[in-house]
């Protein structure tokens, strides 16, 4: 395989042993990472028949490969009999011989041997054998200084490892080795030990060098199963559960009730709409604004309950948004055209209050090491303020609008603002860069996701764009089917690794898309006034928030026949002041 002729039966491979200083194997073989000896009765198929014989419905797996991926497995599980047993059953080796002799000679440190034998394996690329002849002659060289011997290391670079022209930089990196042969050489440790670990490593390295039909890459059974689970998953609408629950017995699919859609509680505090809410990085809090002037702290509690913590008062005007610290300690309110107030979370004492003579401020957002604060300001420009209140900079010009919106890269170093009504601006606040994302429509809200390279934008004609800024900005997707006409209506990233895309909606319902397959796979009915915000618990992909102008929030979980509260039996729907 590979080129290799091999008609020796495997009852003949040579574990390699050698009794010179350099000698390392102490026990340790091939036999452990493949192949073991089989009987003299083995018998290879014909060329033919292994080339040509398929299994499975299809007709395109391979025999040959994949009963060679089965005894791979074997081995790497321990099942060292086991595999030796298939490959005599069958009559298909892991490796011929030549490759076992090689990866022996690695483990027992013949260097020169084991290039020598690399060049007997007949690979057509022969960039590939320098490649490898390089990290098998750069391990001779590592072991000759870690044994004094350096003059002989030195002879190795000039002779064996320059001429081989493979990454210049790295050979000369190898010779400030000379200069100091007491740096660390391998692994921070010396001896046997260090040397066998290496050796290891080494073989996998090389494993990844040489092409699959000559060594089969490690644990290439549990790669095709995993692969094979993530396409499984990728295709499921609803799988909103870890990996562990997942089963190799049968097909994957989840059904409906993975989904937060049952109302588990309905929790009625404010007095007016409620216009925002946000759970904390962590999971444990939901801050909630409204028109009644006021912001609520709710505590999740370990059962999954939500009760009040805090009701936040001091603004004077409507409070439409809200922004968690980095280590969730405090909490930043904005209100309508207003002020800037900063909480403690703990005790619901307001820090500051950050404000500007004859302004108002429209938005507010943490720096990424939570040191500094910004707001959009009524002028359209952008303030950065110190956690006391001086302000730091202003960046002049059309920066931002009125919408309240205002969100941070992923590396901390570009605000994100609807600088006009069609026009996302990503302004390098340290470079004074700026990028641009144009719509067509007039820009209502955005939302960031968990990573921050994702950014969800809502438009007035009622779709959401989804816009990859990782990089150079890219639209990804849209999702249609929510209402939107009049109001700012929000959306959110959620679920396990964020594959739904939640909204808000105007006929008093939330909408849950698919993220990568863009399709809407739930609308939840509850609310009894247009849905402006919802919030995906970042820590519990069963939690789902919405907040209403029916002045309530529905706290959304799995489907429940029936709950019992307090001893009673009841629909499943909670209020926070115990109504059910």
């Amino acid at each position: 395989m590979g080129g290799v002729e091999d008609d020796e039966p495997p009852s003949k491979r040579v574990k390699v042993s050698s009794g010179e200083s350099g000698d390392l194997s102490n026990g340790l073989s091939v036999s452990e990472e493949g192949s073991c000896s089989l009987s003299d009765s083995m018998a290879r198929l014909p060329a033919s028949q292994e080339d040509d014989e398929v299994v499975g419905s299809k007709g395109i797996i391979k025999k040959v490969e994949l009963v060679r991926i089965i005894a791979e497995a074997l081995y790497s599980l321990g099942y060292s009999k086991t595999g030796a047993r298939l490959e005599e059953e069958s009559g298909i080796p892991l490796r011929s011989t030549l490759i076992d002799s090689f990866m022996q000679q690695i483990l027992d440190g013949k260097w020169d041997e084991s290039v020598a034998t690399l060049h007997e394996i007949n690979l057509m690329d022969e960039t590939i054998v320098k490649l490898a002849s390089f990290v098998i002659l750069e391990q001779k060289f590592f072991e000759l200084l870690d044994g004094d011997k350096v003059m002989d290391a030195l002879k190795t670079l000039r002779i064996e490892i320059a001429p081989l022209c493979i990454n210049d930089d790295r050979v000369r990196e190898l010779s400030y080795f000379i200069v100091s042969p007491l740096l660390n050489l391998l692994d921070g440790t010396s001896g046997q030990e260090s040397r066998i670990k290496s050796r290891k490593s080494l073989l996998e390295e090389l494993q990844k060098l040489l092409p699959p039909t000559v060594m089969i890459p490690k644990n290439r059974l549990v790669h095709l199963v995993e692969q094979s689970l993530d396409l499984q998953t990728d295709a499921c609408r609803f799988h909103n559960s870890s990996v562990g629950e997942m089963s190799l017995l049968t097909d994957h699919q989840c059904g409906r009730d993975r989904i937060p859609c049952q109302t588990l509680q309905i929790l009625r505090e404010h007095s007016d709409e409620v216009w925002f809410l946000q759970f904390s990085h962590n999971g444990k809090f939901l801050a909630s604004s409204s028109g009644d002037c006021l912001v609520i702290i709710w505590e999740v509690k370990v059962d999954g309950q939500v009760t009040m913590k805090h009701k936040l008062s001091g603004h004077q005007k409507p409070v439409n948004y809200v922004s968690w610290s980095p280590d969730d300690l405090e909490l930043l309110t904005c209100g309508v055209e207003e002020t800037v107030r900063r909480w403690d979370v703990a005790s619901g004492e307001c820090l500051h209050v950050y404000e500007k003579n004859g302004l108002g401020l429209v938005s507010c957002g943490w720096a990424a090491d939570g040191k500094s604060i910004f707001s959009g300001v009524t002028d359209k420009s952008i303030s950065m303020w110190d956690r006391e209140g001086k302000e730091i900079e202003c960046w002049k010009g059309q920066k931002t609008s009125r919408i309240a919106d205002l969100g941070i890269t992923a590396d901390g170093k570009e605000l994100i603002t609807v600088c006009k009504e069609t026009t996302i601006l990503l302004f390098g606040w340290e470079t004074k860069s700026e990028k641009f994302i144009e719509e067509d429509q007039t820009i209502i809200s955005f939302a960031l996701s968990e990573d921050r390279k994702l950014l969800l934008i809502s438009l007035l004609d009622g779709e959401l764009h989804l816009w990859n800024i990782d990089g150079s900005a890219k639209l990804v997707a849209k999702y249609k089917g929510h209402k939107r006409s009049r109001f700012v209506v929000r959306s959110c990233f959620g679920g396990l690794n964020q594959a739904f895309v939640a909204s808000g909606s105007e006929d008093s319902q939330v909408y849950i898309w698919h993220r990568p397959s863009r399709e809407l796979i739930l609308t939840l009915a509850g609310h009894s006034g247009a849905v402006n915000c919802v919030s995906w618990n970042p820590t519990n992909p069963h939690m789902l928030a919405s907040a209403s102008d029916d002045r309530t929030i529905r706290i959304w979980g799995l489907s429940r026949v029936n709950m019992n509260l307090n001893g009673r039996h009841s629909t499943g729907v909670r209020c926070c002041n115990g109504k059910t």
